[in-house]
Order: C-alpha cells, then structure tokens, then sequence
C-alpha cells in the first residue's frame, strides 16, 4: 500500500499532470486512497485476529476487466495528453516524417517509465503489470499511432532492461532513462524483406574470441535518427535469436531514413550494421543469455511484441470508430443522415463489433503475462485478429466517410494508413 501511494504521489506531483488540469482528481486520489489504505490495514488486523490457524484464503482466477484507480488515474491522464498534445500534432509530423522536438520530454514528464521500474530498481512501481503498460500503449495510440510508437520506443527499451537486463547493465542504463538524461532509445527487431519471420533472423552475430561481430540490417526503427542507444535483435549461430545493446556512433552502424506508408511520425530509420563488433557486455541478461535456455528471453519478448502491436491497433481503430459514429449521424443525404442507411449502420455496428473482439484478445494475452501463465498462443491469436481486423477497419473508415475519406480535412486516411502498419509490424515495440 505504501508503495502505490508513492506512485500516486509521483503522479500527482508532476507539472504536466498540472497542466492537463488533472490536479484536483489526482490529489482526491492520494487522499482517498491514503483513508482506504488505513482502513484497510485497520479490517485485515482484525480479520487475522479472529481468523483460525486452519484456515486458508480462497483464490480466485475469475475473468475481471476493472481498472484499478491507480490505472484509471494513468488511461484520465494519457487520454488528456493524446487528445491536447498528441492530435494535434499528428497532421504536421506525419507531414514532416518526424517527431516534434520536445515530444519525447513532454511525454516523460507523465512518469510512464519511472511507473514501469521497480522500485528496487529506482523507479515508482512496486508490480510492473503488463495490463497497466498495455493501458498505456493502447490510449497514445488512440491520440497517434505515429507519436505513439515514438514514444513508447524508449520505454520499451526500458521494458527489456527490466525483464531481461543483467544488473551491471540496469545500473548502468537505467538511472540516465529514469531521470531524463536519454529520452531516445530503441528496439530493432524487424528486417526488410518479405515474410518477416522474427524466430528466423538474417541479422547475424558471430563469435570473435570473447566478442561478437554483428553485420545486418533492421526497418522501420522509431527514432533512428537520434536514438542514443538501440536494443538490436540477432542471430548467434548455435544459440538462436539473442538482443544486443548498442550505442549510437559506434564503428560499424549506420542509420538512414525510411519514410514510410504510415507511423511516418515515428522518425523511422534504417539500421546497417556492417561488421559491429561488441564486447560480451553488450549481450543483454550479459553471459546468463549464452545459456541454451537464454533464448526464453527472445521468444517472450516476440509475444510482448505482438500484444503490444495489437493494442496499438486498438487504439487507433477506437479513434476511427469514434469519429465516424457522429459523422454518419450527422451527415446528410437525401433528406436524413447516412446512418439510417443499413448499409451504413451495419458498417458501422461492425467495426465495433470487431473492436471488442480485438480487445478480448489483448487483454487476455496481457493478463496472462501478469498471472505468470504462458502467452505465445493468445499473443499469435491477438496479432492475427488485429493485424486482419485493423485494415478491415480502416478500409470501412474511409468507406464511411466517401470521397471526404480520401482527403486530408479529415484524419481518417491518416488512421487508414497507420492501421496498415499493424500487419506489417512484429517486432520493435513491447510491453
């Protein structure tokens, strides 16, 4: 309990909170969960008082979809930030295939990351939970996929460090991400050729004496261009995909644009490892992930990946079904809105139809990674549901909309675009 009211401290104090106008709801949530916390303290000390030695407490697995008010106060204030920072921006920086400078400290200044280490490691959680960073995936994109995956791009690397990190490296990584000093870090795990297969990696790493020389290329990297350290995805003959910690400038990488379809704003980049030589400390888990079980690493980072992607789809495609909902209700053809047309109230009633079952798929595949049960199936099942559904999406968005679809007045070709992405996408980005 101690712990949670700390991280609604931390909340409650940052200045963007301040500015989002979230302040009175915040300092009612430390209030209120400061008199919730004593009593409930007050009820277990008399509970365990008069309970019997024999007796057990019940467990219960039941399906519970919830928010916590500490997960509330995060979807309030992330949903203020996309709807006042983030929208607003998304035209411009699509346009400038950019992210805006001063995003990624604006961002930071929520305390997402410092929510997303634990405490012993110096951050402000006392549970990293998967649900709560799926929350957060879910409503950036929901403002931009583009701004968000420049966004989350750091705090996935932050993510690896955490699960997968040796010690040596989370002292010496963490601390700088933490307090702000690097605001840009990255995963590379995606390939430019066809058929992506993240469990068949062409970027290789082979043994050098004691290092490791990897040679490569990786696609559609968030923030190539200013990324100050990259978690890149190889191959290590023998072994099977492992991650590697690079630091911008070092001999051997080289980085390029890659203005894309969509996620434009992400400052996308492409990597050209030619030869990168690295020391064993550079192998993330450091020597543990030499081990034949080292790859588990790997592989929960893909379905990580995947229920990530999925949520982005969420997000977006609940922007998309928010927009045309009053768009058809307010559109008129021949004397009454277009939504009295079947055919375009059942477009409709399907994208949100759609939507749920892409939202049950999600959060189940994120709430078995907090229960601690295996996820690689539902993580499969909910990338293959949103990668098909999200384009269906975005094709009915602009369908909805006609020829306004196809035009910039609205955002909808913007999200048409961005939703095409999901498919392409497995890789750089996870919870």
């Amino acid at each position: 309990m101690g712990s949670s009211l700390r991280v609604l401290n931390r909340i409650a104090d940052s200045p963007l909170v301040e500015r989002l106008g979230l302040e009175d709801r915040a300092q009612k949530l430390v209030y209120e969960g400061a008199k919730r916390a004593a009593e409930t303290a007050a009820k277990a000390a008399k509970r365990f008082s008069s309970k019997r030695p024999s007796e057990r407490p019940r467990s219960s697995r039941k399906f519970d979809l919830t928010l916590t008010e500490e997960q509330q106060l995060m979807r309030d204030t992330l949903r203020r930030f996309a709807d006042d920072v983030m929208r607003p921006a998304a035209r411009g920086s699509d346009e400038d295939s950019s992210t805006p400078d001063g995003f990624l400290e604006a961002f930071g200044e929520l305390g997402a990351i410092a929510m997303s280490v634990p405490e012993a490691l110096g951050g402000a959680a006392e549970r990293v939970s998967a649900v709560s960073q799926m929350l957060i995936v879910e409503d950036l994109a929901r403002g931009d996929m583009g701004l968000a995956y420049a966004a989350l791009s750091p705090l996935s690397f932050v993510n690896a460090l955490v699960q997968w990190g040796s010690e040596a490296q989370r002292a010496s990584l963490l601390p700088s991400l933490l307090e702000g000093e690097t605001s840009a870090a990255a995963l590379a795990v995606l390939e430019p050729h066809p058929l992506f297969d993240p469990g068949a990696l062409r970027t290789t790493a082979k043994r050098r004496g004691s290092d490791f020389e990897l040679s490569g290329e990786k696609s559609m990297v968030a923030l190539a261009d200013r990324a100050q350290w990259l978690l890149v995805a190889a191959e290590v003959p023998k072994l099977g995909p492992r991650f590697f910690l690079l630091e911008r400038g070092i001999e051997g990488l080289h980085t390029s644009d890659e203005p894309a379809m969509g996620l434009r704003s992400a400052s996308l980049g492409r990597l050209k490892l030619d030869k990168v030589r690295v020391g064993p400390e550079a192998l993330l888990g450091g020597e543990a992930a030499l081990s034949t079980d080292g790859g588990a690493a790997y592989d929960e980072a893909v379905d990580r990946a995947r229920i990530a992607w999925g949520a982005m789809a969420l997000g977006t495609s609940q922007a998309l079904l928010d927009y045309v909902i009053p768009y058809c209700n307010e559109r008129l053809a021949f004397g009454e809105p277009i939504s009295h047309r079947q055919a375009v109230a059942f477009m409709v009633a399907d994208i949100g139809i759609e939507l749920e079952s892409m939202r049950m798929l999600v959060y189940r595949a994120a709430g078995r990674i907090d229960a601690s049960l295996p996820c690689a199936r539902e993580a499969y099942l909910a990338r293959t549901l949103c990668s098909d559904k999200a384009m269906e999406i975005g094709t009915n968005g602009v369908q909805l909309l006609g020829g306004a679809g196809f035009i910039k007045d609205h955002p909808v070709e913007l999200w048409y675009r961005q939703l095409r992405s999901i498919a392409v996408m497995d890789g750089n980005l996870l919870l």
